[in-house]
């Protein structure tokens, strides 16, 4: 049985690997605000248990073990944030901080038996994928709203990140999963986007476009 310390770092990998599955240590550091040698420490464990290649002076690399061991406990954050979206009524800005502590439950019965009355979801409210039993995750085909052209309609997806600050920012303006959004104009000099969607027009800053993927 994994710790929850573990867990935390497990994930975190998850989140920072490129797509060559490698780790700067400086990045888990900051990522987890925990001093260099503590990180280190804490690497070559994961290496004895075959979840990380490690190196001195080297990106860590998370093995297929590792992968799985981090994407399992991406599902059960996931599927916690769905079930508290879907069956009880919280909003998607809400559910984040709810389901960092649910995620360290070491229970496979009661997760799989959340991801039954949810009728197996794919994605968790915030537009991510749901990784599967088996630690499986398919990649939806996404791009940053920044990315798109004028004159361009496109679905909002998912947002890259699910901060309260920032979701409440997209409740104020009538913005969700789901929603077609035209891109009317994009100016040069600072990059935002005014946008139209649901009889509205919007102007966003580059920030804000960054962090809205869609399709």
């Amino acid at each position: 049985m994994n710790s929850l310390t573990e867990e935390n770092y497990l994930k975190a990998l998850y989140h920072l690997v490129n797509e060559n599955d490698e780790v700067s240590v400086n990045d888990l550091s900051r990522q987890l605000n925990i001093k260099m040698p503590s990180v280190n420490s804490m690497i070559k464990k994961f290496a004895d248990k075959n979840w990380v290649k490690y190196e001195s002076y080297k990106p860590i690399k998370l093995t297929e073990s590792g992968k799985k061991e981090a994407s399992l406990i991406v599902r059960k954050h996931r599927l916690t944030e769905m079930f508290l979206v879907e069956k009880m009524g919280f909003g998607w800005e809400n559910v984040h901080e709810i389901a960092e502590q649910l995620e360290h439950i070491h229970s496979d019965i009661f997760f799989d038996k959340m991801d039954e009355i949810l009728n197996y979801p794919k994605i968790d409210p915030h537009g991510e994928p749901i990784p599967d039993k088996d630690g499986n995750v398919i990649q939806p085909d996404l791009k940053k709203l920044s990315k798109c052209r004028e004159n361009e309609t496109v679905e909002l997806a998912s947002v890259t990140t699910s901060s309260e600050e920032f979701l409440n920012f997209l409740n104020k303006r009538n913005l969700s999963l789901g929603t077609e959004i035209k891109v009317l104009q994009k100016e040069d000099f600072d990059q935002s986007i005014k946008v139209s969607y649901n009889g509205q027009e919007e102007n966003f800053s580059k920030t804000v476009c960054d962090r809205l993927l869609v399709k």
